[in-house]
């Protein structure tokens, strides 16, 4: 993948605060001090998915992550870091830079769909990435309310499990929670590829309906 310093340079700051408090200002500062080559080793090594891909900030926003982890050399813990992540995901400005729109409101959610397929309209278009990039599969039989897909291949769950990754990997798909929440809906969810199901699967429903079906 291309290397773009965007993320690598603005996450570690954010994240800092929340690091420190969990870990302390010397773990902290070590892993963030090392994340930056592990972070361009890491891009080296991963599939090209195409830089322009509208799903290649997952790859670039995920790798910070899992380079921190990497650079603190063990002394960041699975747990602590799941704390960290879920306090700097719904933390401002953060949460306020996601909650982007309510899908309670049917034209928002509408948008959100109609987003999804032209990430999958994207990949089909071009046939390089295609067998390397996510994957949609669409089924609006499945669920009267909200929305469903799911993944069968997913170039991180690749990558990590190449590159002894995915220890700590779970703890960075449960940021597809906070995402949803941010937008005012719930995820519901069964499976993903990193904890050995088939599928990463997402049903995205808006957080006024109690009942979804």
């Amino acid at each position: 993948m291309k290397y773009i310093g965007t993320y690598i340079t603005l996450f570690p700051i954010l994240l800092r605060k929340h690091l420190a408090r969990q870990f302390g200002k010397g773990v902290t500062k070590k892993a963030i001090r090392g994340a930056k080559p592990i972070y361009k080793q890491m891009l080296q090594k991963c599939d090209d998915i195409g830089f322009d891909n509208p799903m290649s900030s997952n790859i670039y926003m995920c790798f910070v992550f899992l380079a921190i982890w990497e650079a603190s050399e063990g002394a960041i813990d699975l747990e602590g870091y799941r704390a960290v992540i879920k306090n700097f995901m719904t933390s401002f400005p953060v949460s306020k830079f996601l909650a982007n729109g309510d899908i309670n409101d049917p034209n928002t959610l509408a948008l959100a769909k109609e987003k999804f397929h032209k990430m999958q309209e994207w990949a089909d278009a071009h046939p390089e990435y295609k067998d390397k990039t996510w994957d949609f599969n669409f089924d609006e039989t499945k669920h009267k309310d909200g929305s469903y897909y799911h993944f069968t291949r997913c170039p991180i769950e690749a990558f990590a499990r190449k590159n002894g990754f995915l220890e700590i990997l779970p703890v960075c798909c449960e940021m597809d929670y906070y995402l949803t929440e941010a937008k005012h809906g719930v995820l519901h969810r069964d499976y993903t590829l990193a904890t050995g199901g088939k599928i990463c699967d997402y049903w995205i429903v808006p957080d006024k309906i109690t009942n979804p079906r």
